[in-house]
């Protein structure tokens, strides 16, 4: 029976650490299985790696549809930029103490195969509100329903996820000063309570028309698992979303980039902006017993 990364759904923890290596090329396991043997009480991680590295260890790992992001050029010169890295670390907890300890103890481990090349700390805002005080992740799947749209359901992949990372930049002078009617319409949703607009309010272009997507008939979902991130210069926020399918993260960028019959690009693009983009998939945790020496 396979088990799949616990932590993926763990919520409500205050502290957040995002690590991302880059690595040479892979030739067989690498360092990590005494870290593993030591988890931390009350810490929780997710790993997730590039195909790059699952192929050099045992090209049976990549999972059919793993790819490298590729950067996304929109309407109106709005880019979601591709900087592919290969190993992703996610640590979280309510004691701040024990991510920072367990995230040099990852770096350390990893000294001699993966250059850090990102580090953000994510943290819990007010009653989990992003930084521009709107709600996050308010038509996130719950219960069951998760495990059906992070989780691959079957095969020698199943319980395993694909993984899309991306650290977006807020330009909050600008949000902010905008009425909360217009904010409201930026999103598609209320400010205070996060109730959807109905469709006679909807605008086309909201982050929620952008975001809420159909293909085939079926709506195309993810599990966001997003933080704020930042500091007061730089404040952002860490999107990190799971799907059991990989094609659903392109279908949702380019239907907020404008890359679509109707021609139309998210508003949100207009106050935030990704900095970086990432692909990468988190297997089971039989899988993650091969991948560490």
């Amino acid at each position: 029976m396979t088990t799949h990364q616990a932590a993926i759904f763990e919520k409500g923890h205050a502290h957040h650490l995002y690590l991302e290596f880059e690595t040479p090329v892979v030739t067989g396991a690498i360092p990590g299985a005494d870290l593993l043997a030591r988890p931390v009480s009350r810490v929780h991680e997710t790993l997730a790696f590039s195909g790059k590295v699952l192929d050099g260890i045992d090209h049976r790992l990549v999972p059919p549809g793993l790819r490298s992001f590729e950067a996304i050029i929109g309407k109106d010169e709005k880019t979601a930029p591709a900087t592919q890295r290969d190993v992703f670390i996610w640590i979280q907890s309510n004691q701040r103490d024990e991510v920072f300890a367990r995230g040099l103890a990852w770096i350390e481990i990893l000294r001699d195969v993966a250059e850090l090349k990102l580090e953000e700390h994510g943290f819990l805002y007010r009653d989990n509100r992003d930084l521009t005080g709107f709600i996050d992740g308010t038509a996130n799947p719950i219960d069951d329903a998760r495990l059906g749209v992070a989780l691959i359901p079957s095969g020698p992949h199943a319980g395993g996820s694909f993984v899309l990372t991306q650290r977006w930049l807020h330009n909050l002078s600008s949000f902010h000063a905008q009425d909360v009617e217009d904010q409201e319409r930026v999103f598609g949703r209320t400010k205070k309570s996060s109730v959807e607009l109905d469709a006679e309010h909807m605008p086309p272009d909201s982050h929620v028309s952008r975001t809420e997507i159909e293909r085939d008939g079926s709506a195309v979902e993810l599990y966001r698992r997003s933080t704020p991130t930042g500091g007061m210069t730089k404040p952002g926020h860490f999107f990190l979303a799971f799907s059991a399918e990989l094609k659903r993260f392109t279908w949702i960028l380019e239907s907020m980039f404008g890359i679509t019959d109707d021609d139309l690009c998210d508003r949100l693009l207009s106050f935030a902006k990704p900095l970086t983009g990432s692909f990468y998939f988190a297997p089971n945790m039989q899988t993650i017993g091969r991948i560490f020496a």
